[in-house]
């Protein structure tokens, strides 16, 4: 089916652009409203699904991206870096998962959740630009604080933080213990490369 010259547009600018297109860029080159922008993307994603692309569009907040399809992450990595996939060790998804739930979290809240010292996970996160700081706490020493990056969501496959499973409800027993009444599994699946293996070691 030969796409309109609205999709056409929109697929040209997101493909050129390399990064995350606003819905406010969209509209300002178009003249179109959000709704309609937000529609002609919907149908340009379809057009991909239909004849089994490798490529599409995700959302990531109020923007949008023109990227390869996940699953054929491993045939394109080879193209563009020889080195070693980077891995997340256990320690170091418990850090991610903690600011992905509390943004503006301090390195020492982290630290006080966790019980273990925060600093190589902390700067792991950061190298690998899954986190990112959100500014400094209105407190003595105004520490930094902390939230998750929009490469954070595309890897977790998330258009916003809103889409994160919902947190184990749980209660207290008559020994005052946490007991768990529901746990709710979240997939962790395999995005831009990352292996998700645990590494005993890790603080």
């Amino acid at each position: 089916m030969k796409l309109s010259k609205e999709q056409a547009i929109i697929e040209s600018m997101l493909f050129a652009a390399g990064r995350e297109v606003s819905v406010k860029e969209l509209m300002n080159v178009l003249e179109l409203g959000a709704e309609d922008i937000d529609k002609i993307i919907v149908n340009l994603k379809s057009e991909y699904d239909a004849r089994n692309s490798g490529i599409e569009i995700i959302k990531v907040e109020d923007s949008y991206q023109l990227c390869t399809r996940k699953e054929y992450y491993e045939y394109i990595y080879p193209l563009f870096d020889n080195r070693a996939k980077p891995n997340i060790s256990g320690a170091a998804l418990e850090t991610l998962a903690i600011i992905a739930y509390n943004p503006n979290v301090t390195r020492a809240e982290i630290e006080a959740i966790r019980g273990v010292n925060a600093d190589g996970t902390v700067y792991k996160l950061l190298e690998y630009e899954l986190i990112e700081e959100a500014g400094k706490l209105d407190a003595p020493g105004r520490p930094n604080t902390y939230k998750v990056t929009n490469k954070f969501m595309k890897m977790f496959g998330i258009s916003s933080l809103e889409e994160l499973p919902d947190l184990p409800r749980y209660k207290l027993d008559e020994n005052e213990q946490i007991v768990i009444d529901e746990v709710m599994e979240a997939p962790m699946p395999e995005r831009e490369g990352v292996d998700f293996e645990n590494k005993e070691n890790e603080e």
